[in-house]
């Protein structure tokens, strides 16, 4: 081999000696060839496309019609296997729901409160609850008969405490949340630690 196409061959192995090469625009730029002006027109033909999109009409989104009774979108509705009417229950429950469980996908909460009198599930949405701000809070918290449902080494066992307990809790509030928001929410609010602890 010649020592010219030699020294081609070991510069570019991919390609055979004597094949032509195309040259990138980068590279033509580099050798001062004409990808200025080319980049330079494909630059103002995207201006000119992304200047029509801003006169392009934009139509709120809309939400898909929800059931009223399950809160779930009417396509995926759940009331046809929930019961037809509330459940009897003795025990009023409250529902401390964190704000970032409200609208989440599942929804667990208005399924639980469609099964249920309206007058014996109490939904309460928020972080922080305190005697001025709750005071209907505040006064179930202290009733003997209310129990929390939150785990930990002080919580009794709710089915043992129940079997031994002489009167049937009347409340059980239960935290609704991931673990993190369930802790957060029961250890800084001091209402929530008056009541029995079971889990």
């Amino acid at each position: 081999m010649e020592p010219q196409k030699e020294e081609r061959a070991l510069r570019d192995p991919a390609r055979p000696p004597g094949a032509s090469r195309f040259r990138t625009p980068n590279e033509e730029q580099r050798e001062g060839g004409a990808a200025p002006e080319a980049a330079a027109l494909g630059a103002e033909l995207d201006d000119a496309s992304a200047d029509g999109l801003w006169e392009l009409p934009v139509e709120p989104a809309e939400r898909r019609p929800e059931c009223s009774r399950c809160s779930r979108p009417q396509k995926v509705c759940l009331c046809p296997f929930l019961p037809v009417h509330p459940l009897h229950i003795s025990t009023y429950l409250y529902i401390i729901q964190h704000p970032a469980e409200e609208n989440k996908v599942l929804r667990t909460v208005p399924l639980l409160a469609a099964c249920l009198p309206q007058d014996k599930c109490k939904v309460k949405i928020g972080r922080r609850f305190s005697e001025e701000r709750d005071p209907e809070l505040s006064t179930v918290c202290r009733k003997s008969g209310t129990l929390i449902l939150y785990p930990g080494a002080e919580a009794a066992n709710l089915e043992e405490f129940i079997l031994d307990s002489p009167v049937y809790p009347s409340t059980i509030i239960i935290i609704d949340g991931t673990w993190s928001q369930a802790k957060d929410i029961f250890h800084k609010n001091s209402l929530f630690r008056l009541p029995k602890q079971v889990n």
